[in-house]
């Protein structure tokens, strides 16, 4: 028994959770359902990666924050905010000319009887709202993204000018000393928690697996296929843009796949977050800078959930028979992005966006109920494709600065 815990142990993790998705789908496939017995060994696995989010990106903000000057962040967050918006928007425009080439959803009936009830979208100025947190312990109990980086970026300035006061200048060091230490003892439960990773995907996709089914496969295989060379597309516009940006995509790749596989497991930005953060770290990227890019990016770049707004729209409009016109493409662009800002990355808030973008074109929200049959199966390549642009943007963003 000791030898095989070695074994797995010294393994590599990515042959690890390799391994896991594989027996993953297999186990699905044969036990259907039944694999549901195998949901609270994924869900310990949310709950051991979102324990750490709060620690992590706290600690990492404020030391990054004390390693940088003021106005290199105000710079890095400019970058950070143009990144995001243009390749949203890009994402949107990729989805409508894949989904307008193949045309899923063409032949198809839609049945108007069925009636889904859209969950609210929180609006962009709520969201922004929530930047400023009325309570700490309030955005950190409901993990508000927004709020805690705010925290920890003001914390941070307070511990550097504390620093760098003649009066104070020794408790600012105890203080950074402090925080210091608490992010380095952070990152050892992180590698503790690294080694339960392919348990939890494992059992993860078992499950997604086991309830999707083949029937759901076979009635929407089109428009999951038309959705799949889409992220295919925009991964290969990620990969131009290390190119010119003098990355090597390959090195990028082998410390970005594992946030990549458990987010297409996982289907949350914000609980892969913990293994995001680590692949910044591993990839040598400036912690002032992925300290605050990926935790805003996994709130509100969601390039992935922009190219499933831009096929679905596509998906409903062939399914009524009145295809989009050049004006309707231009406000799923407009609208898609704007929408994409207002929800929050965690599994279901795709359904939010695209019933936003639906309601301003009027499309039926029936449609909206007939891709729910697909979340899961669509949410997990979506999320992976968010992870990989925040990750792609944050690279990008650090080479510019190191220039």
């Amino acid at each position: 028994m000791k030898a095989i815990w070695k074994g797995y142990l010294d393994a590599s993790l990515i042959l690890k959770i390799t391994v896991a998705l594989i027996l993953g789908i297999i186990v699905g496939v044969i036990f259907g359902k039944d694999a549901a017995v195998l949901a609270p060994f994924g869900d310990l696995l949310i709950h051991l990666l979102k324990f750490l989010i709060i620690p992590l990106i706290l600690f990492t903000l404020i030391v990054g924050v004390n390693q940088t000057k003021i106005g290199n962040l105000g710079r890095m967050g400019g970058k950070v905010f143009a990144y995001y918006l243009l390749t949203s928007a890009l994402a949107i425009i990729v989805g409508i000319a894949v989904a307008s080439f193949f045309n899923p959803g063409t032949g198809m009936t839609l049945d108007t009887s069925e009636k889904f009830d859209v969950p609210d979208n929180p609006g962009t100025i709520s969201v922004l709202l929530s930047i400023i947190p009325e309570n700490i312990f309030t955005a950190f109990s409901e993990l508000n993204l927004l709020g805690i980086i705010f925290t920890a970026i003001v914390f941070g300035i307070a511990i550097s000018s504390l620093r760098s006061s003649k009066e104070h200048a020794e408790l600012g060091e105890h203080v950074y000393k402090v925080i210091d230490g608490l992010n380095e003892a952070t990152l050892s439960i992180m590698k503790v928690i690294l080694q339960y990773v392919p348990i939890g995907i494992f059992a993860i996709i078992a499950k997604t697996v086991g309830n999707q089914g083949a029937e759901t496969l076979l009635s929407l295989g089109n428009m999951i296929l038309v959705l799949y060379v889409a992220l295919i597309v925009q991964v290969g516009i990620y990969v131009i843009l290390m190119i010119l940006s003098k990355i090597k995509p390959t090195r990028f790749f082998t410390h970005a796949r594992t946030p990549m596989i458990t987010a297409f497991a996982t289907q949350s930005s914000s609980g892969t977050l913990p293994l995001t953060l680590n692949a910044a770290k591993n990839l040598g990227l400036s912690r002032s800078l992925y300290g605050f890019s990926l935790p805003l990016g996994a709130t509100i770049n969601m390039d992935g959930a922009a190219i499933r707004i831009a096929v679905s729209a596509v998906f409903a409009a062939n399914i009524v028979g009145d295809p989009l016109s050049f004006t309707d493409m231009l406000q799923v662009v407009l609208v898609g992005t704007l929408a994409s800002v207002g929800t929050a990355g965690v599994p279901g808030a795709g359904i939010i966006m695209i019933a936003t973008v639906f309601a301003q074109l009027g499309l039926p929200m029936e449609a909206v109920g007939l891709l729910t049959a697909i979340d899961a199966l669509v949410g997990m390549g979506c999320t992976a494709l968010n992870v990989t642009g925040d990750l792609v943007g944050t690279t990008i963003i650090n080479k510019s600065e190191e220039e």
